[in-house]
C-alpha cells in the first residue's frame, strides 16, 4: 500500500518524516563520535542501515543532511530554553532561567554540543568560527537582550547596554561549556551557580 499523502503535494508522508528523523539521529551520532569530516554519506547510510541512495533521496547531499541536523539540534535547544523562560513571570527570574537552561541543556545533551562545535568552529583549537557571527544562529543574543530589556522596563535591572551585556553573558556560558567539554571533571552545576551570581551582580538593580 502506498503511504497516503496530504492534499499538499509538497508534504512528506509519516514514513518519510520518520526516515528523515532516523537519518538525522544517525548523523548526530556520527558527528559527535567521529567528527564532521569523517561523517560521509556512506557512513550515514551504514549507520542508518540503508543505502546511500536512500539518504540522497531525502537530503540530496551531505551538506543538506548535516545542515538539517544542525537545524534540528538548534530547534531542540531553542525549544528547551523557551519553555523554561516562559515559566517565569518575573523578568529577573527569566534571565536566570535562561542561563540555567543554556547550561542544563548542554550538560544533558553533550552529543548536540559536539554537533554545534564541529559544524560552526574550525580546527584551530575549537575557538575560531568558520563563519563570523554563526554562533548567533536563531537570534541567540537578541533573545537574551530582549529579556534584559524587559527587566529594565520593569525596574528590576539597572541601566546598561543590553546587547553588550547579552554578548558578555553568552560568552561566559560558552567559555564554561568549552572548558567542561575538555575537562569533564568540572562541576558544571557549581559553575552554573557561579555564573548565576556573576550575572546577578552584573545586572541587578541595587538602589
Amino acid at each position: 500500500m502506498t503511504p497516503r499523502r496530504s492534499a499538499d503535494p509538497g508534504a512528506r508522508t509519516f514514513v518519510e518524516e520518520a526516515r528523515r528523523r532516523q537519518i538525522i539521529e544517525c548523523t548526530i551520532d556520527l558527528i559527535s563520535t567521529r567528527g564532521y569530516p569523517a561523517t560521509s554519506l556512506s557512513a550515514i547510510a551504514e549507520e542508518a542501515g540503508i543505502s546511500k541512495s536512500a539518504v540522497l533521496y531525502h537530503f540530496s547531499s551531505k551538506d543538506n543532511v548535516t545542515r538539517a541536523t544542525l537545524d534540528h539540534v538548534f530547534e531542540q535547544f531553542t525549544a528547551h530554553i523557551r519553555e523554561r523562560v516562559e515559566r517565569e513571570s518575573d523578568p529577573l527570574a527569566a534571565v536566570i532561567a535562561y542561563l540555567r537552561a543554556m547550561i542544563g541543556y548542554q550538560q544533558a545533551n553533550r552529543r548536540h554540543v559536539r554537533v554545534i562545535t564541529e559544524m560552526l568552529l574550525d580546527d584551530h583549537g575549537g575557538t575560531r568560527l568558520k563563519t563570523p557571527g554563526s554562533h548567533d544562529t536563531n537570534g541567540r543574543w537578541q533573545t537574551l537582550a530582549a529579556l534584559l530589556a524587559a527587566g529594565q522596563q520593569a525596574g528590576r535591572l539597572r541601566e546598561f547596554d543590553t546587547r553588550v551585556t547579552a554578548l558578555t553573558i553568552g560568552g561566559a556560558i560558552d567559555s564554561v561549556i568549552s572548558h567542561w567539554l575538555v575537562h569533564p571533571e568540572l562541576d558544571l552545576d557549581a559553575a552554573a551557580a557561579e555564573l548565576e551570581t556573576f550575572t546577578l551582580n552584573a545586572i541587578e538593580r541595587r538602589d
